[in-house]
């Protein structure tokens, strides 16, 4: 007891630190706060769940200790205990009826991690933010932000040099010689001119900028909630498979390791889908839920497509050429391909079409 207690300890202190370094805002800073649950996944994997959920509950102490309280609470709710809940899901198993253990399935492994990250950005939201109006502000307002700076920095351009009027072979004193004409040539029988009233009109119905930039920021909050639960799905996914990569290398990797790229979730994930999509038009936190969740397994069933190109892939000539390509679309889209993922996971999901595969996990 004495030996997961000290390295809980001692994990949960580290990951704290790293949560911290976001204080400073540097880029280096930044880079090592999202390394922060990994301490605690490595203990959680390597020794116990006990030993990860000392790990969160130490970190979170001394934060809220040696910072501030909701900064504590802030790393408990929204890192620590899913890095714990993770960890303690992977290491899950039974005996089989042959006498091997059976060990908690990647698929459903994967839902729950969708599943942690949308329940963990609504607890951090509601740490935030207790009013549900309160929230909706303060996210409107950031999104109202981005979107000025969005277009603040495209409507930036090279400056246009003055006419240099007193430069009689510069172009722009030409043009000014060419309208320096009298009043009377222009309008001799004292009407405006049609050039003078396109300038001083405008159509009724042209819409402020200010009120489209507006209308962008709304639209940006309200799916705010499900494209930062989407990232923290993703990062959930890279800190369970990077600590179980280190744990693994330790030779302290308490499961075997699994056949990745046979992840699949189970049907009922599609039903969960279903009602956070209804739940999005629930007005207040269950809303904020449904579009978090809706988000989070969007990526949870681009991953699982991702899984499905590998598995569909293995034994077929110039896999790795197919491979290389897929990342490569991937990676020049920026994130256009992960609709056709998601798409292809679903599939995969509500088909289940995937070849048997032996004791081994080969086709």
């Amino acid at each position: 007891m004495g030996q997961f207690l000290g390295i809980g300890i001692g994990a949960g202190l580290v990951s704290a630190l790293l949560f911290s370094l976001l204080l400073k805002g540097t880029a280096l800073a930044i880079l090592l706060y999202l390394l922060a649950p990994i301490p605690i996944l490595i203990v959680g994997l390597g020794w116990s769940h006990k030993a990860a959920l000392v790990a969160a509950l130490a970190g979170s102490l001394a934060l809220a200790v040696a910072v501030q309280p909701f900064l504590g609470l802030g790393f408990l709710a929204y890192l620590a205990l899913p890095a714990w809940w993770l960890a303690y899901l992977a290491l899950l198993g039974r005996p089989g009826a042959d006498g091997t253990m059976e060990w908690y399935p990647t698929g459903r492994l994967l839902a729950w991690t969708a599943g942690t990250a949308a329940l963990a950005f609504v607890a951090i939201a509601v740490i935030a933010a207790p009013n549900y109006e309160t929230f909706q502000t303060q996210l409107r307002d950031m999104t109202r932000t981005l979107v000025t700076i969005q277009t603040q920095g495209r409507a930036a351009g090279p400056a246009r040099p003055a006419p240099d009027a007193a430069n009689p072979a510069s172009p722009g004193a030409d043009s000014a010689k060419s309208v320096d004409v009298k009043p009377d040539a222009l309008n001799l029988d004292g009407a405006k001119s049609d050039s003078a009233k396109s300038d001083n009109t405008k159509p009724n119905d042209a819409k402020p900028d200010d009120a489209l930039k507006d209308d962008v920021a709304d639209a940006l909050a309200r799916i705010a909630p499900g494209l930062a639960a989407q990232g923290l799905a993703v990062l959930l996914v890279f800190y369970l498979w990077a600590a179980a990569r280190i744990v693994k290398v330790s030779g302290r990797l308490l499961r075997p390791w699994p056949d990745l790229p046979s992840t699949r979730m189970p049907r009922r994930v599609l039903g969960i889908l279903a009602v956070a999509l209804l739940l999005v038009f629930v007005p207040g936190y269950p809303g904020v839920l449904g579009v978090a969740l809706a988000g989070a397994l969007s990526a949870a069933f681009a991953i699982q497509g991702l899984a499905a190109f590998h598995d569909r892939s293995r034994g077929r000539p110039g896999r790795l050429a197919l491979l290389l390509g897929l990342y490569l679309i991937l990676f020049v889209t920026q994130g256009v391909a992960f609709v056709a993922l998601t798409l292809f996971g679903i599939a995969d999901t509500a088909l289940d079409r995937r070849r048997p595969k032996d004791a081994s996990g080969r086709p």
